[in-house]
């Protein structure tokens, strides 16, 4: 029974391995409406009037030993009226695979209109370099394959990201996993070496001036070697209170396009999260629809945030992740 179920584990970890090399560097979830798009657009660096730095910690499959979690944490800050610099560090686990990576991102922000209307396009670049690992310590199958040691590789890979912020609206467009670069540590013949995905995000922002706010959006997302298309409907709601706290709630619904026969691939997350003066929590629930699912429970997320460096807050732009407590009436 025991050999029986090492089995199962080894090929569910070697499933999800590949599963996670398909994503490439770091996962893409619905967190980028926790004020956290920078884990996903290297362009949002540096975007805010103030520093950002944010943690966040998934959990998945809650209750099983083993089970998928990922913590992150990334800081990003303009430096002077056009440059920014931003990293993120983050841990992926999943069973008996993990790794381990460091981002770097250099952003630069050309604002068009006048200093006090946002009328801006922004570009990006990241390095990524990841250390993949494998425990394959514990397993007893005899299998010429196993060679009950950690096995561990590594790579580097990079990102372009462009971006389009005017007053209410914003675009960001996204090329994840640029390089033709990727290692499977388990076995050199199933690596895939074709990890780029497109992104694309649109919003518009509802409400500038008043306590109650909205900001619908969508996110779509294209990955090249496989045509797996996803699309993220959004809507976010907003409520003020006084003149440096504010409540939010969001619902996001993912789809996936591939044409499977058996099911396709969607999820609804709703989100919720409160920012005090200079501080953000945020908690984020996963459930994964159809008949056909992992488990029967969902996916947690908790982020934590703290603005630094707060700049003047000038009246440039109605976005909430540029200026987060603009407001002109009391209505």
């Amino acid at each position: 029974m025991n050999n029986y179920k090492i089995s199962i584990i080894v090929l569910l970890s070697f499933i999800a391995q590949n599963f996670v090399k398909a994503q490439g560097t770091l996962p893409i979830y619905s967190d980028y409406l926790s004020d956290n798009i920078y884990l996903v657009h290297p362009t949002a660096a540096g975007m805010s009037n103030n520093a950002k730095l944010r943690f966040t910690h998934r959990q998945q499959w809650s209750g099983n030993s083993n089970a998928p979690s990922l913590q992150t944490i990334s800081f990003h800050n303009r430096f002077g009226e056009k440059t920014a610099i931003g990293a993120i560090i983050f841990n992926d686990k999943n069973g008996f695979h993990s790794q381990i990576g460091v981002q770097g991102t250099y952003a630069y922000h050309i604002n068009f209109g006048r200093d006090e209307a946002l009328d801006q396009l922004s570009f990006a670049i990241s390095a990524s370099y990841v250390q993949n690992s494998v425990d394959q310590r514990s397993f007893s199958i005899p299998d010429p394959v196993i060679s009950q040691i950690v096995e561990s590789d590594s790579y580097f890979n990079s990102d372009f990201s462009m971006a389009y912020f005017n007053l209410d609206g914003y675009a960001y467009f996204t090329v994840k996993n640029l390089l033709l670069n990727s290692r499977n540590s388990m076995n050199e013949n199933f690596r895939s070496l074709n990890l780029r995905r497109y992104l694309l995000n649109v919003g518009y922002f509802i409400g500038w001036g008043k306590r109650f706010q909205i900001e619908p959006s969508i996110m779509f997302q294209l990955i090249e070697n496989t045509k797996e298309v996803t699309l993220d409907l959004n809507t976010k709601v907003y409520r003020l209170i006084g003149n440096n706290k504010r409540i939010w709630f969001a619902m996001s619904y993912r789809r996936s396009f591939d044409k499977n026969d058996i099911q396709e691939f969607s999820q609804i997350t709703p989100i919720a999260g409160m920012e005090f003066e200079r501080y953000l929590v945020s908690y984020t629930y996963t459930h994964q629809l159809g008949d056909i699912s992992f488990q029967n429970g969902g996916f947690h997320q908790f982020t934590l945030g703290i603005n630094l460096l707060q700049k003047r807050p000038k009246d440039r732009g109605h976005i909430p992740e540029f200026n987060p407590f603009i407001f002109k009436t009391k209505n």
